[in-house]
């Protein structure tokens, strides 16, 4: 499905919305994007500064409608699946076990997407399988910046019980 390009004056409020974003203000950011025609206001950009949004506000239930439009969408986009899971988890009725049932799917489709296994990683270790989530952590590494990955994985509070075996990797 070939995706309408964005008019000037909705590109420049997607823009701004983003900016808002970088300030911190989702509110205002909101509002921005609700300047968008609103033909346009599901077009995938919008949706996906539209999740960022209801993820500040944590308003997960809404960012999890969005982010399952985007895997409709743009299946082959890895953005929709790891923010799906990312909101499953949080959600009413979601949690851990959910997002990575959510998320398992996406490694078939993006096998060299790092932040799948890495999202896979947290997700096992949270749910008490360390084996598996050194595992996951280990093809993140291999798909990834190995530097980045350690770093970002030892900043990670999902992934303290590995900390100490991070630099066997």
């Amino acid at each position: 499905m070939a995706v309408k390009e964005l008019s000037p004056d909705d590109h420049r409020h997607l823009e701004a919305a983003q900016g808002w974003l970088m300030l911190g203000d989702y509110l205002s950011a909101n509002e921005e994007l609700d300047n968008i025609t609103p033909l346009f206001r599901v077009h995938p950009q919008v949706l996906v500064v539209r999740w960022m949004v209801y993820a500040k506000a944590e308003k997960w239930d809404v960012a999890f409608e969005i982010a399952r439009t985007l895997v409709e969408q743009l299946p082959d986009d890895s953005f929709g699946w790891i923010h799906q899971a990312h909101a499953l988890r949080r959600m009413e009725g979601g949690g851990v076990k959910a997002a990575w049932d959510a998320l398992l799917p996406a490694v078939n489709l993006f096998p060299n997407e790092p932040a799948i296994a890495f999202d896979l990683a947290c997700y096992s270790c949270q749910l008490g399988n360390l084996r598996e989530a050194f595992a996951w952590l280990s093809k993140a590494i291999e798909r990834g910046d190995e530097n980045e990955i350690k770093t970002r994985a030892l900043d990670a509070p999902d992934l303290e019980p590995l900390w100490s075996s991070i630099g066997k990797l």
